[in-house]
C-alpha cells in the first residue's frame, strides 16, 4: 500500500465547499486547472464517471463513498493496482478543512506507488485552490442571501 494526503482550509462553509465539489464532479462546473468529470448517472455510490486530468487521457472511476458535506471517495483500477481518491470535509474555525487522500493498493502497490503516487498527487494543491475559489465565490446554500443586501 502507498498513501499520501493534502490538507487545506477555506473560509467557506462545508455546505458551500460540498456544493462546489458536487458541481465539479457532476460536470456542472469546472475548476481552473482541475480535472474534467462526466457522470454516467446520478451523483451516488456505485455511479461510474469519466475523469480527464489536464493534459492526460481520460480514465474511468466509480463512486464508492458519499456522505454530503462530510466525505466522498471514488476508485480507479489501473492495471494491478486500485487508486482510491478520498475527500473529507471537516468544519474548522468558521470554515472548512478539506483533506484529499490518495491510497494505492493491490499486488504492485509497493513498487508502483512511490513513482505513480507523487505524479498523480502533484496537482492536489492546485485542484484544492480551484475548489475553494468556486466555493468562496458562491453563496452558501445553507445561508440564504440577505434581501436587504444590494449585492445579492
Amino acid at each position: 500500500m502507498w498513501r499520501t494526503e493534502y490538507t487545506a482550509d477555506t473560509s467557506a462553509t462545508p455546505a458551500a465547499v460540498w456544493a462546489a465539489f458536487r458541481d465539479i464532479h457532476t460536470g456542472v462546473a469546472a475548476a481552473a486547472g482541475g480535472d474534467v468529470f462526466e457522470m454516467d448517472g446520478a451523483f451516488t455510490v456505485g455511479t461510474e464517471l469519466s475523469v480527464t486530468p489536464v493534459g492526460q487521457d481520460t480514465f474511468r472511476s466509480r463512486i464508492i463513498e458519499l456522505a454530503p458535506n462530510e466525505r466522498y471517495a471514488d476508485e480507479t483500477t489501473f492495471g494491478d493496482v486500485v487508486l482510491t481518491f478520498r475527500h473529507v470535509f471537516t468544519p474548522s474555525d468558521g470554515g472548512t478543512r478539506v483533506t484529499h487522500e490518495l491510497v494505492i493498493t493491490g499486488q504492485d502497490a509497493d513498487e508502483i506507488g512511490p513513482g505513480l503516487g507523487p505524479e498523480i498527487s502533484a496537482d492536489f494543491p492546485e485542484a484544492m485552490a480551484g475548489l475553494f475559489a468556486l466555493a468562496e465565490a458562491s453563496a452558501d446554500p445553507a445561508d440564504p442571501a440577505d434581501p436587504e443586501d444590494p449585492d445579492h
